[in-house]
């Protein structure tokens, strides 16, 4: 954001000291203000869909996909993530630092100037007075959501109200606003106000592709996960699964391609030919379109495939199996010891597979009912309810499967917190939840990214990232210092200007 408004600003001074003082005063002809761009409940709704463009999960699966243990080179790769994600090179010049930077702050600022816009607007009745406040709630909650985002790439501890977050931006910059960091408890403050104002304003409503009350309650579930209330969590999520059952098998088979919302809380919805239908940049986490295109150009043409830690876990018997891998697939009975692993051990990702009239073109699944579900089995680990755990990992397993499980015994908080993360590695796999899920659990479970160690020999990839790594916390990007150099005193730790 900073790095756009600096090079505006070059652009204003040039013109500025071309003419006289007084041009300062003047108001540029054809500049396009709040109350001219909104000036009724009608364009108001405009803006706030204007702003739901801005939201996608493509960058963050892919970031997963690049920085952890989800994937490996696939049978097309040609140098996709050999110099980035294969050997976590991550720095304040890498394109993820800016990615989820920039585009957080896109979001702010079309929120930002639609809320703002808001008070120019007289609704003309009734009606549209509900109208109006209704899109003001949801941009209330999606700016929380902006904010939220934004805290849980960059900031090192989410427990600490005292540490860094990021920059808090809830009103419309001018070009001479140069900020600095403010904290976990300030942006947290300003999330929970959000949130409170747009369950307030919403009128709810049961479509999952738009923001509703239950959306609010879901994101602060998992905000009170991530912070480790889990009093606040577990209640959250308890509320939801009510009305969110877990799907069936059937069910859960096509909520991935786009035919179920049993239990989907909040999906972006893709839509053929719409403005993310194109092929995103084969391995990087800077370009958006296809969300299948993350690992693959095309259909059975993977430069990533899931990596073999990943595909040990999955049971052919789980419904998972077949949502997670592509029947298309060439599973080598005996990875090991193969004469050629990349050919003899092809596994592609089948998450994606796409919709009528586009492959790789799925919606983007925010808020699922079985985040939820192991919301309230991580509530039940962290209080030492260990027996509980046990028994809704099973349960859950049991959906899955379509049969009784084993119940699992668990010795202690580390191998429980270690069987909730494997759980989730499955139930997420090519969702972005991968590289987040390590950072807050991963001390906890003593698991890190962890490769296997074929995929390791092979492709030349780094065995592991340790929980505790900076990397699990992404740098302030260099694009930032250009505009605001002040910012560098408060880059994360572990990492160069």
């Amino acid at each position: 954001m900073k790095n756009k408004i600096y090079k505006l600003t070059v652009v204003v001074m040039i013109a500025i000291f071309s003419s006289c003082e007084n041009a300062v005063d003047i108001t540029q002809v054809g500049r396009v203000t709040a109350d001219v761009a909104f000036t009724n409940v009608s364009e108001l709704r405009d803006g706030l869909i204007s702003s739901y463009g801005f939201f996608d999960l493509t960058r963050e699966v892919a970031m997963a996909v690049n920085y952890t243990d989800e994937t490996a080179e696939g049978t097309e790769n040609g140098g996709q993530g050999r110099t980035t994600g294969h050997i976590f090179n991550l720095n304040a010049g890498s394109a993820a630092a800016s990615t989820f930077w920039t585009n957080g702050y896109d979001r702010l600022n079309s929120l930002n100037r639609l809320i703002e816009a808001a008070d120019l607007v007289e609704p003309a009745d009734a009606a549209e007075t509900a109208q109006k406040n209704d899109i003001l709630g949801q941009a209330y909650a999606l700016r929380a959501y902006a904010n939220f985002q934004l805290v849980s790439y960059y900031s090192t501890d989410y427990t600490n109200d005292a540490a860094l977050a990021v920059l808090k931006v809830d009103f419309v910059p001018s070009i001479a606003d140069k900020l600095l960091r403010s904290t976990n408890g300030e942006l947290f403050q300003l999330i929970d106000e959000d949130l409170t104002k747009a369950a307030s304003l919403i009128d709810d409503q049961s479509n999952p592709i738009f923001v509703s009350k239950d959306f609010v309650t879901a994101l602060r579930a998992r905000m009170a996960a991530y912070r480790q209330d889990y009093t606040t969590a577990e209640t959250l999520a308890n509320s939801l699964m009510t009305r969110y059952p877990l799907a069936n098998r059937t069910q859960y088979r096509l909520m991935f391609v786009d035919e179920d919302n049993t239990e989907i809380i909040f999906k972006l919805q893709r839509d053929v030919n719409g403005i993310y239908d194109n092929q995103p940049g084969s391995g990087t986490v800077a370009a958006t379109g296809w969300i299948g295109g993350v690992t693959l150009f095309g259909a059975n043409t993977p430069y990533f495939e899931i990596g073999r830690s990943l595909f040990n876990l999955i049971d052919p018997d789980d419904v998972r199996y077949n949502v997670i891998v592509d029947p298309v697939s060439i599973v080598a009975p005996d990875y090991t010891n193969t004469s050629n692993y990349r050919e003899e051990d092809v596994l592609q990702v089948n998450k994606y597979p796409g919709k009528p009239g586009q492959v790789l073109l799925n919606d983007n699944k925010v808020f699922r009912s079985s985040e939820m579900y192991l919301i309230i089995v991580e509530a039940k680990i962290a209080r030492n309810d260990l027996t509980g755990a046990a028994q809704d990992i099973k349960a859950l397993r049991d959906i899955r499967f379509g049969d009784a499980q084993p119940l699992p015994i668990y010795a202690s908080q580390q191998e429980a917190y270690a069987a909730l993360l494997n759980e989730r590695r499955v139930e997420f796999a090519f969702e972005g939840h991968r590289w987040k899920d390590i950072k807050r659990l991963g001390v906890r479970a003593n698991q890190g990214a962890e490769r296997d160690p074929i995929d390791v020999a092979e492709f030349g990839m780094t065995p592991r990232l340790a929980p505790d790594d900076f990397r699990f916390t992404l740098p302030i990007p260099l694009v930032e210092f250009n505009g605001n150099p002040e910012l560098r005193a408060q880059q994360n730790p572990g990492y160069n200007n």
